[in-house]
């Protein structure tokens, strides 16, 4: 029972660094999409932008902590 409280934690932090990564990725789609006259076009950059952030934050933090 231990190994499915460990695994829910480490499940908990891949979500909170993809969270971060995509609200990073919106903020800065957004001001994209601001500067073209075209928001959805920058949220949609945004989203692809934040999905990338979170999967290298994933992918990098672990090893550096």
């Amino acid at each position: 029972m231990s190994d499915k409280n460990n695994n829910n934690g480490k499940k908990d932090n891949q979500n909170y660094y993809l969270s971060v990564g995509i609200g990073i990725g919106l903020a800065f789609g957004a001001a994209f999409g601001v500067l073209f006259n075209n928001i959805a076009i920058g949220a949609g950059l945004g989203m692809l932008l934040g999905i990338v952030i979170g999967v290298i934050l994933i992918l990098l933090l672990p090893k550096i902590m």
